[in-house]
């Protein structure tokens, strides 16, 4: 395997990298491949500042190279040669790149079914291409479609100082309404504070329903591949716990799980595999 694309998974995603290593070598590759494409995508248009000329470019490249012309652009050819061996639909890829294109711009969601409209491309598709990658049964696919966005929107809200200082967010307005809550800031939280917790904790409601629905699909994966997918279930609702517990905390730091908290979320992993 590529050492470029192992340090691109390896430096952008500590949980998901980690739990990856727990695949059979050739799935891992192949993921590898996957979230090398997808993070360099997410990371042109999260710099501070943008590179918005570098994201248009590189979508180019892409595109040239599904029509047979090499980029010679490693993560974007490893890509290309994925997509047709597993059968990834182009339109997933046209959807992930087209949330990733919303990102340059700072947009307000009215409800949260806009919300969603944007997860699709960023995080439901996602799950649509693990699910390809790992050769499950189509029926799998809604379930896989669930976690994606189930942890998508905790990295929203655990990434909610970070975002709002780039004028972003990806929660509804009509629940900010809800609550009398004006901005996502420290300030805000200490004029505001119930409200504040409130707010939080009904965005980490949308995050369980999805989350509880999205591991009745685990019935559908095979108990050797399923340890690394319920391993990173475990993390993101370890992070969840840490935010219920102290709503502000999201405000002061961003909550990764330690090397001991992921080995202990392997031990669950496992303990969730074989009770399937």
């Amino acid at each position: 395997m590529d050492k470029e694309l192992i340090n691109i998974f390896k430096n952008g995603s500590k949980t998901y990298f980690h739990s990856s290593l727990l695949f059979p070598k050739k799935i891992r590759e192949d993921v590898f491949k996957l979230y090398a494409f997808v993070r360099i995508a997410d990371d042109l248009v999260d710099s501070v500042p943008q590179k918005k000329d570098e994201f248009n470019l590189f979508v180019e490249k892409y595109e040239k190279a599904l029509n047979g012309i090499k980029s010679n652009d490693l993560v974007i050819d490893s890509f290309i040669e994925l997509m047709h061996e597993k059968n990834l639909k182009e339109s997933w890829v046209k959807s992930f790149l087209n949330s990733m294109q919303m990102d340059l711009t700072p947009k307000k969601y009215k409800s949260l079914n806009e919300v969603e409209e944007y997860m699709y491309g960023s995080a439901e598709v996602i799950g649509l291409f693990m699910s390809r990658i790992l050769e499950l049964n189509p029926k799998a696919d809604k379930y896989a479609m669930l976690l994606g966005k189930s942890m998508q929107y905790i990295n929203f809200i655990r990434d909610i100082e970070e975002d709002w200082k780039m004028n972003r967010t990806y929660f509804p307005e009509n629940e900010f309404n809800e609550f009398n809550i004006t901005e996502l800031s420290l300030q805000e939280f200490n004029s505001n504070k119930l409200n504040f917790e409130k707010f939080i904790r009904k965005q980490l409601m949308h995050y369980k329903k999805w989350q509880s629905e999205a591991e009745k699909g685990f019935k559908f994966i095979p108990k050797r591949i399923l340890l690394p997918i319920a391993t990173a279930s475990e993390l993101y609702k370890w992070t969840a716990k840490q935010i219920e517990l102290n709503p502000s905390i999201v405000l002061t730091k961003k909550i990764k799980p330690s090397i001991p908290r992921i080995l202990l979320g392997g031990v669950n992993g496992l303990n969730i595999a074989v009770k399937q």
